[in-house]
C-alpha cells in the first residue's frame, strides 16, 4: 500500500532528526564576560604545586601543566580540571611524601574551583539538558511491545546488538540509529502486531502434550540414538558428555510460544558422596543428604547443524520421585533435552555419537528417570480477551465461517460510526503507547492516515469488516513507528520538573523494563505522582509487581556485567568441575542477595561484607562449603535459600560471588588489575582513567615463573603508572584468592610441560591509598564497608544512571551527597537508597 511505503521515509526524517522534547527549557548562551572559568588563584596552585612533576608531554601520567586552560566551556577542558579537582580533594595530589600543604591552602584552592565548576554544569545541563534523544533499549522495546499488546513472543533479538557505555545500554551517549535500525524496529513492528492480530482474531492454539515412559524413550532394542531408553517400565538418560544426549523428539513443539514443562523424575544410581573432585575428600554433611544427581532441561533443535542450545533450568533429582516445573519460550520445532549435567559425575563413553540400549548402564553411571512429561503452551502476559480488548475496544467479535477467524461485528454500525470508532480506538491506544495524553494536532495525522487505509481497502474490494481491521492495524503501525513511541520523550512543568507522565514513565522503565501500567498512568493522570510519599508508594507497589520482580537481574546485568557471564567459558581441564548448573547458580546468588538487601532494607555494607548468601547443593559443593544448611537447619537441594557462613569460609558478600570472579577474568587466569579496576568502578565509584598511550599492557607470565605481584611491582616503578596504580591495585589483589572460576585458590597454578601444578603461594596483602594495610581478603571487605558513605554514594549514582540515561555531572553532586544524608540515619539501607534516588532532584529533572 502506498501509505505504507511512505511511512519508512517519514520515520526516517524524524529519527534522524531525534525525539524532538515536547516541552523543553530556552537554551542559556553564556555571553563572553559570563562564561565559566577556573580562577586564575587556581591556576596558581598548579605552578605551585604541581610542576615539577607535570611539566611538558613527558609529565607523569600524560598530564601536563602547561597546556590546562581555564576557559570551562571545552568540554576536554572541563574533565580535566573535575579530574584535578577530585586528587586534590582526596589528598592524592600533591603526594603527601612530595608537597607541605595545609588544609587551608587546599580549601583555597577547592572552594573556588569547586565553584566554577558547578557553575560550568549547571550551565551546559541549562543549555542542553542531562540527555536528550533517549530510546527504548532493545530490552525496553520488546517488554514494551509485549505489555502494551498482551503477546509474549521474544523481540529484542531481531533488534541489532547495543553498545555498552560503562557498562549500561541504556545510556544516550551509547545509542545509535542507522538505516539498519529502523529497518529492524520495522520488523519487529510487524512481528508484534502479527502475533497479536493472530492471537485476537484467529482460532486459538492449545497445544499440550502428555508423555508416558514408553512415548519419551525412542530406542528399540538393536537401535543406537541419542533418546532416552526404556528401563524397567521408565525412560532413562545416563550421565554422558555425548552432545544431545537425552533429546526427546516427541516433546518438539508446533508453534512457538510460552510453554510449561512438568515432569515426574527419580535419579538412578546417585553418587554415594559428593567430596571435593579436586581431592576426594567427602563432605561433613553427605550422610545426611540424599543422594541425588543435578540435571539440566535445555531446548533446541539437538542436532549437530544446529548446535544452540537455550538453558530452561537446573534441578536434583535424588531417588524419590519428585515432579518439577518449569516455563520457557520455546521456538518452533525445537525440542527438550532432559539429561544429567553435573561436571563431578562419572561420564558412560560410548562410541558412534549414539548410544544403544544398556550400553551406559553397564558402565555404573548415575543416570535420571523420568515417570511423565508434560507440555502445555501459557500465555503469561494476557489472555485472550483482554488482547482483544486492548486491540479492538467496545467492539464486539463473531466467527467468520469461510475464513473461521474472528471479524469486527459492524452491522449496527454505519460508515461514520465505524470512522468515530477507529478515531476512539487509535486515541486510545496512542495515548498508552506514548505514555501521555496525545493533543488532537498530534493525533490527527495518524487519525487521518487510519481513514484512508479503511477507504482505500473498501475501494479496493474488502468488505467492511477486513477493511476496519486492516485500517486498525495500519493505524496501530503508524503509532508504533513514531519517535513517540520509540523515544523517550520527557516533557517539563513550569518548575523545570517532568511532569507526571514523564515521571511516571521514568520510574516504570527504571523499576519494570517497560511502559507504566494502568495504575501508573492513572496516578500520571490524576496529577499524584509528584509529592515524595507518592513517590515511595508506587515504587513498592512496582516492586511487587510480576514486571517489577526483574528490576534486579535487569541492574545488576549492566550495573555489575553480569550480562557478560557467557562471554568466557573456563577451560575445562583447569576447572573441571565447572559446569552450566554451576553458573546459573551464580547468577541466581547474587540475584537473591541484592534482592535480600533491598526487600529488606539492609545496609549497604552488607553488599560487601556479611555472613550470609544463598546457595543451593550443587553451588555449596563447588565452593567447597562443607555444612550445607540452609539458615533453618534443613539440608539444601536445588533451590536457592539462604546459608549462614563460618568466618573461615571466605564467603560472604558480594565480592565473594563466583558470579563477580568469572565476569572479572578471562575464564583462565586473574588479573589484579582488571578485578581492581571493576571494584573501584562498580563499588566504589572511583572512575579510572585509561592508561597513558605510551604505557604498554601488563601480561602475566603463564609459566608461573614469575607471580603477577612481581611483574607489577617493576611496572609501578614508573610513576605515571604508579599514580593510578595505588587505588586499584589494593582491591585486585585482594581478590586474587579467587580463581578464574570462582573457587578460593591458597596457591597459583604453574604450568610445567604441558601439566598444571602447584606453583607460588597468593598474596592477598596490600596497602590502601590512605596507608591503611589489610592482610587478607575478609579484611579488605572489613574495610571498605566501615566506608558506608562511599558504598551508599556509588550505589545511588548507579541507579540514577540506570534510571536517567545519563552519567551524573558536577552539578548532580550535591544531590548524591543529600541522598547519603539522608539515608545515614538508616544504616543506608538499600530500600531507602532507592527511595531517596527517586525522589531526588536528578531523577525528578529532565
Amino acid at each position: 500500500m502506498r501509505l505504507f511505503a511512505c511511512l519508512r521515509g517519514v520515520l526516517l526524517s524524524m529519527l534522524v532528526i531525534s525525539c524532538t522534547p515536547i516541552a523543553s527549557t530556552p537554551a542559556i548562551a553564556a555571553s563572553p564576560d559570563d562564561a565559566p572559568r577556573i580562577p586564575e588563584s587556581s591556576l596558581e596552585f598548579l605552578q605551585t604545586n604541581c610542576i615539577d612533576c607535570h611539566d611538558g608531554p613527558s609529565g607523569e601520567g600524560g598530564f601536563d601543566v602547561e597546556s590546562v586552560s581555564n576557559d570551562l566551556a571545552s568540554l576536554q577542558t572541563f574533565d580535566a580540571w573535575v579530574r584535578i579537582f577530585d586528587r586534590v580533594e582526596k589528598g592524592e595530589m600533591p603526594p603527601p611524601d612530595d608537597a607541605d600543604l595545609d588544609e587551608a591552602e587546599r580549601s583555597q584552592f577547592l572552594t573556588p574551583t569547586r565553584r566554577a565548576l558547578m557553575k560550568a554544569s549547571r550551565t551546559r545541563r541549562a543549555e542542553s539538558g542531562r540527555v536528550q534523544g533517549r530510546r527504548l533499549s532493545n530490552e525496553q522495546l520488546e517488554r514494551t511491545l509485549q505489555d502494551l499488546l498482551g503477546i509474549d513472543i521474544p523481540l529484542s533479538r531481531l533488534m541489532p546488538a547495543e553498545s555498552r557505555n560503562s557498562g549500561y545500554v541504556h545510556l544516550a551517549d551509547a545509542q545509535t540509529m542507522s538505516h539498519f535500525q529502523l529497518e529492524s524496529h520495522l520488523n519487529v513492528v510487524d512481528a508484534a502486531l502479527d502475533a497479536a492480530f493472530d492471537r485476537a482474531l484467529r482460532p486459538e492454539p492449545n497445544w499440550s502434550v502428555d508423555l508416558e515412559p514408553k512415548k519419551i524413550a525412542n530406542k528399540p532394542r538393536g537401535r543406537r540414538n541419542r533418546e532416552p531408553e526404556i528401563r524397567e517400565g521408565l525412560a532413562v538418560t545416563w550421565s554422558s558428555g555425548l552432545p544431545y544426549y537425552g533429546r526427546v523428539s516427541s516433546s518438539r513443539v508446533p508453534r512457538g510460544g510460552t510453554y510449561r514443562i512438568s515432569f515426574t523424575a527419580s535419579a538412578l544410581k546417585p553418587p554415594a558422596a559428593s567430596g571435593d573432585p579436586q581431592t576426594g575428600t567427602p563432605n561433613a554433611s553427605e550422610s545426611s543428604i540424599a543422594p541425588g544427581v543435578w540435571c539440566s532441561v535445555r531446548s533446541g533443535e539437538c542436532v549437530s547443524s544446529s548446535p544452540l542450545m537455550s538453558w530452561i533450568g537446573g534441578f536434583r533429582v535424588t531417588e524419590q520421585p519428585k515432579t518439577y516445573s518449569f516455563e520457557a519460550w520455546i521456538p518452533e520445532g525445537h525440542m527438550l533435552e532432559i539429561r544429567p549435567a553435573d561436571a563431578t559425575l562419572a561420564r558412560a563413553k560410548v562410541q558412534g555419537g549414539n548410544v544403544g540400549l544398556g550400553e551406559c548402564e553397564d558402565q555404573d553411571v548415575p543416570g535420571i528417570a523420568l515417570h511423565r512429561l508434560q507440555l502445555k503452551q501459557i500465555h503469561p502476559i494476557a489472555k485472550r480477551p483482554a488482547v482483544q480488548n486492548r486491540l479492538l475496544p467496545n467492539v464486539s467479535l463473531r466467527r467468520d465461517k469461510r475464513s473461521r477467524t474472528l471479524l469486527p461485528n459492524l452491522k449496527s454500525m454505519d460508515d461514520a460510526e465505524v470512522r468515530e470508532q477507529l478515531t476512539d480506538q487509535l486515541t486510545r491506544f496512542a495515548n498508552i503507547a506514548f505514555r501521555r495524553p496525545t493533543p488532537t494536532d498530534q493525533i490527527t495525522p495518524y487519525i487521518e492516515f487510519t481513514h484512508s487505509v479503511f477507504d482505500e481497502s473498501l475501494a479496493s474490494g474488502e468488505d467492511r469488516r477486513s477493511s476496519f481491521v486492516a485500517a486498525t492495524r495500519a493505524g496501530y503501525r503508524a503509532v508504533l513507528c513514531s519517535p513517540r513511541f520509540l523515544y523517550l520523550c520527557e516533557s517539563i512543568d513550569d518548575d523545570g520538573r517532568l511532569d507526571d507522565w514523564s515521571l511516571a514513565s521514568r520510574l516504570s522503565y527504571f523499576l519494570c523494563g517497560s511502559m507504566p501500567d494502568e495504575k501508573l498512568r492513572a496516578a500520571a493522570d490524576q496529577g499524584k505522582l509528584r509529592g515524595a510519599d507518592q513517590l515511595k508508594q508506587q515504587t513498592d507497589r512496582l516492586l511487587q509487581t510480576r514486571r517489577g520482580r526483574r528490576f534486579v537481574e535487569e541492574f545488576t546485568a549492566q550495573w555489575l556485567d553480569l550480562i557478560d557471564i557467557d562471554f568466557t567459558e573456563p577451560d575445562r581441564r583447569l576447572f573441571r568441575d565447572f559446569d552450566t548448573i554451576v553458573q546459573n547458580a551464580m547468577l541466581g546468588e547474587t540475584h537473591h542477595l541484592i534482592q535480600h538487601l533491598l526487600d529488606n532494607d539492609l545496609p549497604v555494607r552488607d553488599l560487601v561484607n556479611c555472613d550470609y548468601s544463598f546457595l543451593n547443593e550443587r553451588l555449596a559443593r563447588y565452593y567447597g562449603i562443607q555444612q550445607r544448611i540452609d539458615v533453618d537447619g534443613n539440608y539444601l537441594d536445588d533451590e536457592l535459600r539462604m546459608v549462614r557462613f563460618d568466618p573461615d569460609s571466605h564467603r560472604g558478600g558480594l565480592l565473594s560471588h563466583g558470579s563477580i570472579h568469572k565476569v572479572t577474568a578471562n575464564g583462565n587466569d586473574t588479573s589484579p588489575v582488571l578485578r581492581g579496576i571493576w571494584v573501584c568502578e562498580r563499588i566504589l565509584g572511583q572512575e579510572i582513567p585509561p592508561p597513558p598511550s605510551n604505557v604498554p599492557a601488563v601480561e602475566p607470565d603463564i609459566r608461573g615463573a614469575t607471580t603477577i605481584r612481581e611483574l607489577l611491582a617493576k611496572h609501578e616503578s614508573d610513576p605515571s603508572c604508579a599514580s593510578c596504580h595505588k587505588n586499584f591495585d589494593p582491591p585486585g589483589f585482594a581478590l586474587e584468592n579467587f580463581d578464574a572460576g570462582g573457587k578460593w585458590r591458597d596457591h597459583y597454578r604453574q604450568l610445567r610441560g604441558r601439566k598444571y601444578v602447584r606453583g607460588a603461594k597468593v598474596d592477598a596483602s596490600y596497602t590502601m591509598v590512605d596507608g591503611t594495610d589489610f592482610d587478607s581478603f575478609e579484611r579488605f571487605c572489613e574495610l571498605i564497608a566501615k566506608d558506608d558513605d562511599t558504598l551508599a554514594a556509588n550505589l545511588a549514582t548507579q541507579m540514577l544512571t540506570f534510571a536517567t540515561g545519563a552519567k551524573l555531572q558536577f552539578a548532580d553532586r550535591p544531590v548524591i551527597e543529600s541522598i547519603v544524608a539522608q539515608t545515614s540515619t538508616n544504616d543506608h539501607g538499600v530500600r531507602s537508597i532507592l527511595h531517596a534516588v527517586v525522589c531526588s532532584e536528578t531523577f525528578l529533572s529532565k
